[in-house]
């Protein structure tokens, strides 16, 4: 199921959004900050953000965004919104900008739009493989693939950490230089947290997690990466 992460901060707003995208078999969830929702894109999968903010933010807000996430960012304008705001905003990073009034079914169909043209944009553009243990990485859709289980979706965090390990396997890596890799902004991952996210990462790649054979705990140290990784560029 698609999830789709709403943002606005009026709550009835929110909470109209969100129940749209469920009437449509589509997993929403709605945060009233910014701050809240990168913590969501930290430790969730997002496909889609829709969000509904003042017109003197949207741009620092959009542009924040498009480097915490590759998922298309859809902005929700006010009634008669001029045509300098949409231009400011497309050109910020924002997938769409949708002005009200607009009808549910034309909401709801650009949202899914956005979500189709935007996996296919990441296929179009991707440079950029690992391989190792029967996996496969790849960079710019931050997607994971097993040659039997198929497709393995991680979190921005889990996605940051695994390329962190695959850039230097068999070699080990220090608490302090995957908590820097692993965070989004400041304070985001900390030395308590980062055991909970190897556990989660473990828990997608790992036979075992219980018995981990890939991610290895060096005690005193940090962790090691324990697997042949070939790096494959790869053309248009």
């Amino acid at each position: 199921m698609k999830h789709v992460l709403v943002l606005a901060r009026d709550q009835a707003t929110r909470l109209e959004l969100t129940e749209l995208m469920r009437q449509h078999d589509i997993r929403a969830t709605h945060v009233a900050d910014r701050k809240h929702l990168l913590g969501i894109l930290s430790t969730d999968v997002v496909d889609a953000l829709l969000i509904e903010i003042d017109t003197d933010e949207m741009v620092n807000v959009i542009r924040h965004l498009t480097t915490a996430t590759h998922a298309p960012i859809l902005v929700v304008g006010a009634e008669g919104s001029i045509e300098e705001d949409k231009v400011r905003g497309l050109e910020a990073g924002a997938s769409d900008y949708i002005c009200k009034p607009v009808g549910n079914r034309e909401l709801v169909a650009r949202v899914k739009a956005a979500m189709r043209d935007r996996a296919g944009f990441n296929l179009l553009r991707e440079r950029r493989s690992y391989r190792f243990s029967g996996y496969e990485l790849f960079v710019r859709q931050r997607l994971l693939r097993h040659a039997i289980a198929g497709e393995i979706k991680l979190t921005t965090a889990e996605f940051n950490l695994l390329t962190v390990f695959l850039a230097s396997p068999r070699t080990i890596l220090t608490r302090e230089r995957l908590l820097s890799a692993s965070r989004l902004h400041e304070g985001e991952i900390s030395d308590r947290s980062l055991d909970a996210l190897v556990l989660r990462l473990r828990r997608k790649v790992e036979i075992d997690p219980a018995k981990p054979r890939l991610i290895r705990t060096v005690r005193g140290s940090g962790y090691l990466f324990d697997s042949e990784v070939a790096t494959e560029a790869k053309g248009l």
